[in-house]
Formats: C-alpha cells, structure tokens, sequence
C-alpha cells in the first residue's frame, strides 16, 4: 500500500507549502522554472523540508523525464542505466532531470561520474544533501551546480500541511492537539504526515491528548556524527564556552551526549579551547580537562560525562585570551616568510672543530651564568629581521602578572 506521505505529495507549486523564498517571481529558481530552462542544481536543507518533492515539480513544469537515484542503495550500474535513457529521451527531444538523494553519500570518484553529462547537457542534476556542499561535494562538481537553500518548513506551512493530511484521512482534532502535532514534528513533513497516517489507522473512537502521545514518541535527536549538524552544535558548544555562558556550555553538550555523541569527541574540544581561548589567562583549564578526560576513561560515561561537564563550565567561566593563540599564529605566518635567514651565530651548536673555526657558538651568554639568569642584551632572532614581540598579555587573570614579568624581560633584554 502506497503511504500516505506519497500520496498527498504535492503535483504542483501552487500545493507547495515551504521554501516561498525560493519560489517567488524575483528569485532565479523560479524564473528558471517559468522559462522551463531547468539548471544543474543542489538542494541543500534539513530532512523533511521537500526536497525530493521540489525536485519532481520542477521537472513536471519543464516537462523533462525524471530519474532518480540515491546514493545509499545506488551506484555506478545505475547511473550508466540512466544515461543510456537519457540519450534515448534527447533523441526524442525530451530532457531527463536526474535526482540523487544524499549526494554527499557518494565518494569523490563517484561524484565525478556527473561531470561528462552535465556538461553535455545530456543529464540536468538536482542533488539532495542535509550536509553542507561545501565540505561533502568535490570543487569540480560543486563549480557546475547552484546551491539552493532549503528552510525547515515554517509552522504556518505545518499547519497546512496537516490540515491537508487530516482532511484527506477524515479526521477531524481540535487546535491544540494540531499544535501538539506540529510541535513534535520540528518541521520535517515526512513525519508529519506519518503520525497522521497512524493515528487513521488505528481507528480511535476518542482522540484527544492521552491517545495522540501514544502515537509521539521521543524524539529523535538531530545530530550526525562527522555530518554538517554535528559540527554546527559542537560549533555552538565551542562559542558558549569562549563566550563565557556556562548554562550554554553545559545545554550544547547535553545536546550532543542525548543524541549519542562521543564525549571525548567534547573533551577533545574543550581542551583546544582550553590552549585557544583561555591560554595563560588561566593555565590551569589544560589540567583540568586533562583530569576530565582521564576520570572518564577510569570511571566510564556515567559518572566521566560529570567531569567533563564540571571541565567545560571551569573553562566557560575561566578568563579568557586568545594571545598565545594569535602570536603563535603570526610566528607561523614570518617564519614562512623568513625561511631562507641563517640562524645567527651565537645561537648555534659548535659540534666540532671546523664549526669552532667557522664562529659557530661565538657570543653566546649562557642564561644561568648571568644576574638574575638574565641574558641582558642577547638576541634571539635572525640578524636580518630583528627583535620581535609576537606575545602581548591581556590583563585578565594569570596573564596580567606574565605581562608585568615580559615587560621586566623585554625592557632588560
């Protein structure tokens, strides 16, 4: 039996209910749509957003063939199927719109096989991703595809979506209880329309509050492991710690951890973080996480997932720099420049007698021998490039008394 998500898949764009930022008059989608001059195309948005459904009205309207793929169950075999009908199709002149769910599904090599017909213009493609492009899609093929956005579909969409839904089954439930479905179903059509479809089919003589949460069951979290979604919250994760908002800190990671993230995937972070956005302002947020880390490889999830979370609120609520983070960064940057100047003399290692000769070690002032293990004068950089300062303190936390200490050090020096 065909389900009921199928069958009430909208024909047109008139029953489209999302993405009205795509499909008005001004934007080029629907221009090229009304022109029937349909174009190689990403649709890049979250589950549910119709983005199969987008792709089979548009190919109606430029009234091309469509073919479909998808990159978990399909492969090279299918493609070089589809190909041979698409020259089958040209020769009758009828175009063929190829659709490939989960694009970034495909590995590098296999996106490749899309090349030759895109530009033959034997194959338009519309490729479906709930991953970012820019990461999953290789440059050669993402240079000939537009990308399209697509936006979780809004609740007054929702809404209209369900009232066509329970229209179509007869059914017949109050406002709230529509809210509490929509509410459930966080924008994602497909399961939508499935609850409804279930709540028919069980041919309930009541339907109120008690009965509809029997058909909700606990969401499921969005999250995928190494996907676009992952790092967008280990990203949000990141910025509450640096922004110094424990409560954000401690929500973003719960987030992860419900979804069925690795917490050392967390503690990886929090320790960058710790050398990143801390740094000496507070040297002490290494250790901390460190200890986090060890504590949950000793105790395991339960009682580890604590000390990582006690790791990430010391760290949210540590002072904050980002100075070694940034002289480090400007070190990188002139010693890619100044790669070609000798080390000066005084600073090298005379390991023999021809480098005694040839003024190897010559001057240098062994700190420890001087006042103060101070050596007042001594330089430390290539002759041509000159004494530098890369590391300038904040006057937050530890790194107020190192500025104190550098400035002593660098007036002497």
């Amino acid at each position: 039996m065909m389900p009921l998500a199928e069958k009430l898949r909208p024909k047109n764009l008139d029953d489209f209910f999302s993405q009205k930022h795509l499909l008005n008059d001004a934007h080029p989608l629907k221009q090229a749509i009304n022109n029937k001059q349909l174009h190689s195309m990403i649709l890049w948005g979250p589950s549910g957003a119709g983005k199969t459904t987008l792709a089979k009205i548009m190919c109606d309207q430029v009234d091309g063939y469509f073919a479909q793929m998808s990159a978990v169950l399909d492969g090279v075999k299918e493609l070089r199927s589809i190909v041979e009908n698409a020259k089958k199709y040209q020769n009758i002149g009828q175009k063929t719109v190829l659709f490939v769910d989960e694009i970034h599904r495909f590995n590098k090599a296999q996106q490749d096989g899309f090349l030759p017909h895109i530009e033959s213009g034997l194959i338009t493609l519309i490729g479906a991703t709930t991953e970012n492009p820019a990461f999953e899609l290789n440059s050669a093929l993402l240079s000939r595809l537009s990308v399209y956005t697509l936006e979780e579909i809004d609740e007054h969409g929702q809404l209209q979506i369900l009232n066509r839904s329970l229209d179509y089954v007869g059914l017949n439930i109050d406002d709230e209880l529509k809210q509490k479905i929509v509410d459930f179903s966080s924008g994602d059509a497909r399961r939508l329309i499935n609850i409804v479809e279930k709540i028919s089919q069980a041919n309930l003589k009541h339907i109120n509050s008690k009965t509809i949460e029997q058909f909700l069951q606990d969401k499921v979290a969005s999250f995928d492991k190494g996907g676009d979604e992952f790092y967008q919250q280990l990203s949000a994760f990141h910025k509450s710690v640096r922004g110094s908002s424990a409560d954000g800190a401690l929500y973003w990671m719960a987030r992860m951890l419900v979804a069925g993230c690795d917490p050392k995937t967390i503690a990886r972070r929090l320790l960058a973080i710790a050398s990143e956005d801390i740094g000496n302002a507070d040297p002490r947020a290494l250790e901390v996480t460190l200890n986090a880390w060890d504590i949950f490889d000793r105790v395991g999830a339960k009682e580890g997932n604590r000390a990582i979370a006690q790791a990430a609120v010391y760290c949210a609520v540590a002072p904050k720099s980002n100075a070694v983070y940034k002289a480090f960064n400007q070190a990188m940057s002139e010693a890619k420049q100044s790669g070609d100047m000798d080390v000066p003399k005084h600073l090298c290692n005379a390991t023999n007698e021809l480098m005694q000769d040839r003024g190897f070690g010559a001057g240098y002032r062994y700190a420890h021998d001087e006042p103060n293990g101070i050596s007042i004068g001594q330089t430390y950089f290539p002759e041509e490039l000159g004494e530098r300062q890369y590391y300038l303190p904040t006057d937050r936390g530890l790194e107020i008394k190192i500025g104190e200490k550098l400035k002593q050090l660098r007036k002497s020096l």
